[in-house]
């Protein structure tokens, strides 16, 4: 059977069926298009005494730290491929955690808390709180912590622009080599 054009009947069916088929996919589409809210981690909060940023530990597998904080922007895989051993990364919030050494690093950005005022104190500050630091050089100083070591970092004015929380101690700390 033909149709009036000549073309046999099944080939219109089968187009009618084809462009039937892509106006589903192309709603599907259209659909799955929708606007996507990011994550929300709510008040973030650095525990320096118990070592934790939202109760997500530096030591903890990335899986956890997602748990705890599921706003993160990008993450490297565990492994001596990525530069620093894999990570969970807080760009927009001033947080890295890198997770195969075990540490947290937050930057002068973070715009959470501390549930002690840490990120810009000066020198001095610390010394009622921590006592002496365990090790000190001319723009760091490392605290012995309960849950490990807590290192602050100070910019020309003497004031703390970066803390670093880590479950190991001053003797087994392996950091990056990076700003």
């Amino acid at each position: 059977m033909t149709n009036l054009c000549g073309k046999p009947k099944k080939t219109i069916e089968h187009m009618k069926y084809a462009l039937v088929l892509l106006f589903i996919f192309s709603g599907y589409m259209t659909s799955t298009a929708q606007l996507k809210t990011k994550p929300d981690c709510g008040v973030i909060t650095v525990d320096v005494y118990k070592g934790w940023i939202n109760e997500a530990k530096p030591n903890a597998d990335p899986e956890q730290i997602k748990a705890k904080l599921p706003c993160f922007t990008s993450s490297d895989k565990e492994g001596n491929e990525s530069g620093c051993g894999g990570g969970v990364y807080y760009d927009d919030k001033g947080i890295c955690f890198y997770i195969q050494r075990d540490y947290v690093v937050i930057t002068d950005a973070f715009k959470g808390k501390f549930t002690v005022p840490v990120m810009g104190a000066k020198r001095d500050d610390l010394f009622v709180r921590f006592g002496n630091a365990k090790l000190k050089d001319a723009n760091w100083e490392a605290y012995q912590m309960a849950f490990g070591i807590m290192i602050v970092y100070y910019n020309m004015n003497g004031v703390i622009n970066k803390v670093i929380l880590s479950t190991k101690s001053v003797e087994e700390i392996d950091l990056c080599n990076i700003n």
